[in-house]
């Protein structure tokens, strides 16, 4: 199991994500106060985000725990948008520690980010070439592969997640997608959180105390962009 979050709204830095909160991802790191399956996420970590002179996102993974990357803070201090997206990673038994296996995943301007496990054969239909053999990254190639086509994220992300779900039905399918513009996140067999100030941030847990925090319900999809956010069942 893993942890990870998002934002979309005006201008703010990655830290806001990893190092500011009182429970950002550095502390969910080590000490995640709603996970359910495992007590660390150690295996690596990954952080993207949009800059208006690239027309694809910028991204930096580690394989290594990320309280051990001395770079990172002064990194996310300076890297700042309007749309940002971290992670850190608690792997599967049985899947590579790498960086090619761990989120974000990315596709032209997607970035994505799989919170769960999943049964690699209930993806083989839907996946192809992936990054890794990690089976998110097996996702991430079967959503990818559907968003290419021209289907729009608030009909792909959901698609694959559905079909998934069939074929593994103890499947944990909760996703962050980002585009630079919009978010989709999904609640599927995990907590998924957001919070609206100015902007949605989106996590698998508050990452502070704040009131204003709103469980998305089980199997349900988020859609956030500059119109507003929509919550939505999926199945």
């Amino acid at each position: 199991m893993c942890r990870h979050a998002a934002w979309l709204g005006p201008s703010r830095a990655l830290s806001s994500l990893i190092f500011d909160p009182e429970c950002g991802l550095l502390r969910q790191s080590y000490a995640p106060r709603m996970q359910a399956y495992g007590k660390v996420n150690a295996d690596g970590f990954g952080v993207g985000w949009y800059d208006p002179y690239r027309p694809e996102p910028v991204r930096y993974r580690r394989s290594v725990p990320i309280w051990t990357d001395a770079n990172l803070p002064g990194l996310a201090e300076v890297a700042r948008s309007s749309c940002l997206m971290a992670a850190v990673r608690s792997a599967t038994v049985g899947m590579p520690i790498e960086e090619t296996a761990t989120a974000p995943f990315t596709d032209g301007r997607w970035l994505l980010s799989h919170n769960g496990r999943v049964d690699r054969e209930a993806l083989r239909p839907l996946a192809s070439d992936p990054e890794s053999a990690c089976d998110s990254a097996w996702l991430a190639s079967a959503v990818f592969a559907r968003l290419r086509t021209g289907i729009p994220l608030a009909e792909a992300a959901p698609l694959v997640v559905r079909e998934v779900g069939k074929a593994d039905p103890v499947a944990r399918l909760n996703l962050l997608v980002c585009g630079g513009t919009e978010i989709a996140a999904i609640a599927w067999g995990d907590t998924l959180f957001a919070h609206l100030d100015e902007g949605v941030l989106v996590a698998s847990e508050p990452l502070d105390d704040r009131p204003g925090w709103q469980a998305v319900p089980d199997r349900n999809l988020l859609l956030a962009s500059p119109d507003g956010v929509l919550i939505t069942p999926i199945d």
